[in-house]
């Protein structure tokens, strides 16, 4: 691929990712004023959006067999009028049961057909082996900056216009990705082949499932999910309850996403220089690290509250150049939007379990204590988890004619 074609593959798909991942996470911004407009109860609207999450994840696998089948850019676009209908229709919804089914279901496949995996998946098998972790790391680099800029943009709109027509106008931004997506239609011969890369579906999904090395990318991503979720949802009411300003809690967020892009860049310039298991080890170990030293020894202030949000930051999606790598080399990568999809799975399941579980401590207790050891817990599992891990050599193959 030359340099120019590469160059506007790689800008449209950052660009339809940080797109997809800004819209889904501005969904928040509308939990108080739809409910104090319709009369919804909190936990009602917040069952919708975590009804998205495991729809999500439960569909990413069957989107990610129709980008393998039939090409990214079928699905992406599909995944684009998806996305717009089903803002829309969380915006025109009379009652809280269409508002979960849009919200829920239709959103929950819009994000798996739009979002980040079967992006990176399709970047992925476009590419050569030696370029695939950085373009894993653009793809998550552009998702977090959209997280920066698109959130922002979303509630200057929620605060001039209200919040029906900021939705409407949200759905009508949606379209921009289908131009964006038409990149990833294109399947070059590749040099570098890979175990798995002629095999039937059925085969390659058999194999990953009777394979240890799998379940450990499974799990290990679980773990990340469970991260991800816990703080994205629950962090700014940590801040809360150590009696700092609403406005710290709303950075603590834009922080992470600011700095996952420095995070999820060097961990794809780092999967092309080191072993992928001691990457996903290291990443895992430290996360564990920064939770128990900001848990147990940092004084709870705006500044320690800001410094431990960067930290996360870097390592917050820095899991998935090194996550797609090692699904491409372990199991090829014909089937990788299929296969990556499964793994990812594992990550929206623990999402879920991040997003609910937190608030049911919290009810019980009082307080998110017991959360956060289960976080600091799950961080030394994943690493522990992750050094089975055998990285095979990739075979070379002549390319097709």
């Amino acid at each position: 691929m030359q340099g120019r074609s590469l160059a506007l593959l790689l800008t449209l798909a950052v660009g339809c990712a940080a797109l997809a991942m800004g819209l889904r996470q501005s969904f928040g911004l509308y939990l108080a004023p739809m409910t104090t407009a319709l009369g919804w109860s909190t936990s009602g609207f917040a069952l919708a959006i975590a009804l998205q999450v495991l729809v999500n994840g439960f569909s990413q696998p069957v989107v990610g067999q129709l980008a393998d089948r039939f090409g990214g850019r079928v699905v992406v676009i599909g995944g684009a009028l998806l996305y717009a209908a089903g803002i829309a229709g969380m915006a025109l919804s009379p009652g809280l049961g269409g508002f979960t089914f849009f919200a829920g279901i239709v959103m929950g496949v819009a994000v798996s057909a739009a979002g980040m995996p079967v992006i990176v998946a399709s970047l992925t098998r476009q590419l050569p082996d030696s370029m695939r972790g950085r373009a894993a790391a653009l793809g998550t680099a552009g998702s977090s900056l959209g997280q920066f800029l698109v959130v922002p943009l979303s509630g200057a709109a929620l605060s001039g216009f209200g919040w029906q027509a900021a939705l409407l106008g949200m759905a009508g931004i949606a379209l921009l990705m289908i131009p964006l997506a038409i990149p990833l239609a294109g399947r070059p011969a590749q040099v570098t082949r890979t175990a798995g890369d002629d095999e039937p579906a059925g085969a390659a999904l058999a194999r990953a499932f009777r394979s240890r090395m799998f379940w450990c990318l499974f799990f290990g991503f679980f773990v990340c999910g469970l991260h991800v979720s816990f703080l994205a949802v629950h962090l700014p009411g940590f801040v809360a309850l150590c009696h700092l300003p609403t406005s710290v809690g709303a950075w603590a967020i834009s922080l992470i996403g600011l700095f996952n892009v420095v995070g999820s860049l060097g961990a794809g310039e780092l999967t092309q220089r080191w072993r992928r298991r001691e990457l996903l080890v290291g990443i895992y170990g430290l996360r564990a690290l920064v939770m128990a030293v900001f848990f147990f020894a940092a004084e709870k202030t705006t500044g320690s509250i800001l410094v431990f949000s960067a930290l996360m930051g870097i390592l917050w999606l820095s899991t998935v150049p090194p996550t797609v790598a090692l699904c491409a080399r372990l199991f090829g990568t014909r089937w990788l939007a299929t296969i990556f999809g499964l793994v990812f799975l594992g990550h929206q399941v623990g999402g879920f379990l991040g997003a609910w579980l937190p608030g049911l401590i919290y009810d019980r207790t009082g307080s998110y204590d017991a959360m956060w050891i289960i976080s600091i817990a799950g961080g030394i599992f994943a690493a522990l988890i992750h050094l089975p891990l055998r990285e095979p050599a990739p075979a070379i193959r002549p390319a097709a004619a």
